[in-house]
């Protein structure tokens, strides 16, 4: 019996990977995370758990009245005391944010293996995560759709470093459109995404390309892979999750109709393969698979990511956390569509003559992030 703790589990991973589990008599859940839904109830009656962790203090005391008999962790340090005490196998981190940095560390300090699905952990501190995780032995598997193709695709091939490792973009909503055509886009619009059913924030992302732009980051991270050799493609149809191209020139590709519970699946139950409720591809039905290059005149934030981590150092931490703002103006009305990257453009600008050498420490980089969000904030009018 694997025991998964779930942070962010009333999340659209969360809630899917429950799912898993639900039909999975192998996977047992040790304990949640959320931020405040009430949600979070329903989920610790249906699974009885003994252990929760809720970051909305307020919140919290209702979690512990209604859920008598349970260890109710409460506050913004809730999820990582939920981590750090938990008798667990795995931990799958599903926290939007920056904020799912702490208990990324937490569980490889503890050498747990870690199911990520917060890209930002290693966007901010992956140089921290990955050398702590290779000192206490976890495993970090990945849960974001390209890079568990990619996983997938190197499971076979161990011996054989990839020559290039090749995302592939949805495009999001705006696919095709001119910088000029997105000047006065609106909320709900960019909140409609084709394809994937996820939270807010990752839709926006997807919407601006930033996404796609933290995934090079956190594939560099993964893969050990520089930043010359990850390439984005937009694939609107979202079959083809993720390429690899080998020094021979063969390609593996993982194929696989749009939906998170697979990567989530895979990640749970590895290195097995269990069976998954999910529809099954049909390529005769799919009609055409299209591959173009991203057009980053009218998506800049692909280009300000992939900048960012090359120049590495606090940069990607300045990056993520003017992004987390500027998208949470956007979606307050506060600022347009195209101002996202203007906001993140002009905050990266502000922090030139920093040193760019790899942050070491949680204390460096909650300074550099915080900064980064006043500073973010001023521009965004916040």
């Amino acid at each position: 019996m694997k025991k998964v703790l779930i942070l962010g589990s009333t999340g659209s991973v969360g809630t899917q990977a429950l799912e898993v589990i639900a039909t999975s008599p192998e996977l047992e859940v040790a304990g949640l995370a959320a931020h405040g839904n009430p949600m979070l109830l329903e989920q610790a009656r249906r699974f009885e758990v003994e252990q929760v962790a809720v970051a909305d203090e307020e919140a919290a005391g209702r979690a512990a009245a209604a859920l008598p008999g349970c260890q109710v962790f409460g506050g913004p340090g809730g999820a990582v005391e939920l981590v750090e005490t938990t008798e667990c196998d795995l931990v799958l981190n599903a926290i939007v944010g920056a904020a799912g940095l702490e208990a990324t560390l937490a569980a490889v300090e503890r050498g747990i293996d870690l199911a990520l699905a917060n890209k930002e952990s290693l966007v901010v501190g992956g140089e921290l995560v990955m050398e702590l995780a290779r000192q206490g032995g976890s495993r970090v598997l990945p849960v974001d759709s390209e890079h568990s193709a990619v996983f997938q695709c190197l499971q076979d091939a161990a011996a054989n470093r990839p020559e290039k490792i090749i995302l592939t973009a949805s495009g999001g909503p705006f696919h095709g459109r001119s910088a000029e055509e997105l000047q006065h886009v609106g909320r709900e619009e960019a909140l409609r995404h084709p394809r994937w059913d996820m939270g807010n924030k990752i839709t926006i992302d997807s919407a601006t390309l930033m996404n796609k732009g933290l995934e090079i980051i956190e594939a560099h991270h993964l893969f050990e892979i520089d930043y010359e050799d990850i390439e984005v493609v937009v694939h609107p149809q979202s079959i083809v999750h993720s390429l690899v191209r080998f020094r021979d020139g063969s390609v593996l590709a993982q194929l696989g109709l749009p939906t998170m519970k697979l990567p989530i699946a895979y990640a749970l139950h590895y290195p097995e393969r269990r069976p998954v409720d999910v529809p099954r591809l049909d390529l005769a039905s799919c009609g055409d698979l299209t591959f173009t290059e991203p057009d980053t005149e009218a998506f800049p934030c692909l280009r300000l990511a992939r900048e960012a981590g090359e120049r590495g150092g606090a940069a990607p931490v300045v990056l993520n956390a003017a992004n987390e703002v500027a998208v949470a103006a956007f979606l307050d009305g506060a600022i347009g569509f195209m101002d996202i990257a203007a906001v993140v453009e002009e905050t990266l600008s502000q922090v030139e003559g920093e040193p760019d050498r790899p942050l070491r420490t949680l204390e460096e980089i909650r300074a550099f992030d915080e900064e980064a969000r006043r500073r973010a904030s001023r521009l965004a009018g916040r």
